[in-house]
């Protein structure tokens, strides 16, 4: 049986790179919301409760039944954790003089206390909270102070329970892995043992008990993700799965040719589909961006529907849903507020009558990756940025046409062939090229023009739920603007765009 980590999610931003962190420990976690798990079964090593934007104090603050673990097994409260464990247990939590936020340093702990074994005195913690424990509970001892905190840290006597006032998981803690791994190796006894190779031996086994020899279709979208689940089910179940990739007319420069030539190096049985003529003639006339990707949708619904349908005796539907789409779905408060629909292959089920199964579910974008690095997939697939189903459609931000496709394509193959020659797309996350709406007055020899202009967009990032602009070299971009605006013919103006996420988005639509 699978040892693991259940955090018990109260609705914090921070909730998902708990797991994130504790998974770098070789430690297998799940993320639940607090109002919807079962008692823990003998897997369950320790239990977290996260932080939340919630008071302890409202009205309609997140309330756990921790009957069956408190007291039981491994407990640690961390912000709005630790304040539910003082203010529901005879403690007090009071709004702060201060908002309490950002970098502080723990001034004191116990050094003996098994959460902070090595731990270097005056350590940088990250407080982010508006209330502050006031007085612990009966049998509650503090165990860590912050110059303005006195109760950053405590630990519940005669229980292995735990509460800190401060978030280890972000990186401005700088010990707080070690905190962790203190916690879930140290205190839960957790043996740390789950790696990408563990990964792969425990899916392939559960995949080829789950399937049989049964026949499986997979749609390939080129990407890192999808590629993963193939050639996990390969592994598995060999000519038993039939991959589908669809060419949409809305990919990048020859991206279609030299993805089908990297799957039949991987040893993968691709079928490749040429659709993209009814994808561009569906799209005539759109501007709206959900409106476009609700189209490529429905397009590829019924393109993949009449493929799937030549393969014989096929009944499953296999998907490269990875984590955070599962943790989303099941969030504190239902699904969460919709920025903009994804184009997937979730809505084929319905449509097509086939069980579904999805052998990435259980991981991170990174640990995805880290996967595929342990199946030796091509770096050409598994280093490949992320790009969006809907494709160079959304990069247009107007009506989509043969002739914008094309010049977006040649700007755009510019742009990331410049950053693979000059070393700098293995440390971007994600880059891409936006055709504005927007004409400007140019100047090209001694005439005037009046063209368009398109944005360049880099971003760094770890798993995309934030990304910072990529700070590339100034001469590097003025190389690309100067590339660009004398082989793309109707672009003369290239601009770069600088904002993060949040409050941006990495796509422009």
């Amino acid at each position: 049986m699978q040892e693991k980590i259940l955090i018990l999610d109260f609705g914090s931003q921070y909730t998902q790179l708990i797991a994130r962190r504790i998974r770098e420990l070789n430690v297998y976690c799940e993320i639940l919301p607090f109002n919807n798990f079962q008692s823990p079964d003998e897997s369950v090593r320790g239990v977290i409760l996260s932080g939340s934007p919630y008071s302890v104090r409202d009205a309609n603050a997140p309330f756990p039944d921790l009957t069956a673990i408190k007291g039981r097994i491994p407990l640690l409260g961390i912000c709005y954790g630790a304040q539910h464990l003082t203010h529901n247990f005879g403690g007090a939590v009071l709004p702060s003089k201060t908002r309490e936020y950002g970098r502080a340093r723990l001034v004191s702990f116990d050094q003996n206390d098994p959460l902070f074994y090595g731990i270097t005195p005056g350590t940088q913690v990250w407080m982010s909270h508006g209330d502050t424990i006031a007085g612990i509970p009966a049998g509650y001892t503090i165990t860590g102070s912050t110059a303005d905190v006195k109760v950053a840290a405590f630990r519940i006597e005669g229980e292995k329970s735990w509460g800190i006032q401060f978030h280890p998981e972000v990186y401005h803690t700088t010990e707080g892995l070690k905190m962790l791994g203190n916690f879930v190796i140290g205190i839960c006894g957790c043996r740390g043992d789950w790696t990408p190779e563990s990964f792969i031996d425990l899916t392939v086994r559960s995949l080829r008990e789950k399937l049989g020899n049964d026949r499986v279709v997979l749609g390939l979208s080129g990407g890192v993700d999808s590629s993963v689940a193939a050639l996990l089910l390969d592994r598995a179940i060999g000519s038993n799965l039939t991959p589908i990739f669809v060419d949409n007319g809305l990919l990048r420069k020859n991206e279609y040719d030299s993805v089908m030539e990297a799957y039949r190096k991987m040893g993968l049985n691709v079928t490749g589909v040429d659709a993209s003529e009814a994808f561009v003639d569906r799209l005539k006339g759109v501007s709206g961006p959900e409106k476009k990707r609700k189209i490529i949708g429905r397009v590829f619904i019924e393109v993949f529907d009449r493929e799937a349908h030549k393969v014989k005796n096929v009944k499953w539907l296999a998907q490269g849903t990875i984590y955070p789409d599962v943790i989303e779905s099941v969030s504190v408060n239902g699904p969460s507020a919709t920025i903009k629909s994804h184009h997937n292959v979730g809505g084929l089920p319905a449509e097509m009558h086939l069980k579904v199964v999805e052998p990435l579910r259980l991981l991170f974008k990174d640990e995805v990756r880290r996967v595929g690095h342990a199946l030796s997939m091509p770096e050409e697939i598994l280093n490949r940025h992320p790009f969006p189903g809907p494709g160079l459609a959304i990069r247009i931000l107007s009506d989509v046409t043969p002739e914008k496709l094309e010049t977006l394509r040649e700007a755009d193959d510019i742009f990331i062939s410049g950053l693979k020659r000059n070393g700098f797309y293995d440390k971007v996350w994600q880059a891409a090229v936006i055709l504005l709406p927007v004409q400007s007055v140019g100047v090209m020899g001694d005439e005037r023009t009046y063209e368009n202009a398109v944005v360049l967009r880099a971003v760094t990032s770890t798993d995309g739920m934030t990304a910072d602009w990529s700070h590339l070299p100034h001469e590097f971009l003025a190389d690309i603007s100067n590339e660009i605006i004398n082989k793309v013919k109707g672009i003369n103006r290239v601009v770069y765009d600088i904002s993060s996420k949040p409050p941006s988005t990495i796509e422009w639509e």
